[in-house]
């Protein structure tokens, strides 16, 4: 089921926010919504979602047209939402966690449970820990897979590397050469990079589409299919993650 965004608009207090913007993601596609601070980037995200009202334009998911639909609408329409901080709920267990998206969509959790803990094995060891007691990359982890468990057809990532050590992110490139072959595997700290590694299971499966922004340009270039560029609320530049090149990120990218 295909994300397409057509020319859509926010303001705020009289403000222009977005302008014109139009982008599209295909089922099993990683699409980059990359750009500087302050462009726009989230905004998008909450556009799509319904937490921010879209005043012109076209957001549309499959044949559904998602504007005017209420948040929860949407979300049962086929959108998931990580948002940036993850949002995960610390005084409940990991179980409790994974659990509460799917009850508050009126679903019932069977196989999915257990493609998430295969996706994210850590997890697993700590179903009845409080979800405040994780490390922030097993907490990213359990926002994803609590996203997952509501069966979405188009998958939104906030910033899903923010907190992760940049050493571990540094080893993104190996792990996933490492899932096509052995899938998830390994002990210890490393198990954080997961969170890459799982983005890239996830398209593989080819039946989940990934709008991911993302400020880390390594990450992108590894997971990622296309890239947009945001400057100001426009999309700015994009295309094939093969052609971000040097020009284009040091126009739109470096600070």
């Amino acid at each position: 089921m295909k994300l397409e965004l057509s020319g859509v608009q926010v303001s705020y207090d009289g403000s222009r926010i977005l302008r014109e913007v139009s982008l599209s993601v295909s089922p099993g596609e990683v699409v980059c919504l990359m750009g500087r601070n302050g462009v726009g980037k989230t905004t998008t995200l909450r556009a799509i979602t319904g937490l921010v009202r879209a005043e012109s334009g076209s957001i549309k998911l499959g044949d559904v047209e998602l504007t005017g639909m209420r948040p929860e609408e949407r979300a049962r329409a086929g959108l998931g939402f990580v948002p940036q901080g993850r949002d995960i709920f610390p005084n409940l267990t990991v179980w409790e966690n994974l659990r509460i998206g799917a009850v508050a969509q009126g679903k019932k959790i069977h196989g999915e449970l257990d493609r998430v803990l295969a996706l994210f094995p850590v997890l697993k060891q700590m179903l009845q820990r409080k979800g405040g007691v994780l490390s922030g990359g097993q907490q990213q982890q359990l926002a994803i897979g609590r996203a997952l468990l509501t069966n979405p057809r188009i998958l939104l990532l906030d910033e899903p590397t923010e907190g992760i050590q940049p050493n571990i992110i540094d080893q993104i490139g190996d792990t996933i050469k490492r899932l096509s072959t052995h899938g998830l595997s390994g002990d210890g700290p490393e198990r954080e990079q997961e969170i890459n590694d799982a983005i890239r299971a996830i398209r593989r499966e080819g039946q989940i589409g990934i709008l991911l922004v993302e400020q880390y340009l390594d990450f992108c270039l590894e997971v990622g299919d296309a890239f947009h560029i945001m400057d100001r609320g426009s999309i700015v530049a994009h295309g094939p993650i093969s052609e971000l090149g040097d020009d284009i990120v040091r126009k739109h990218l470096t600070v």
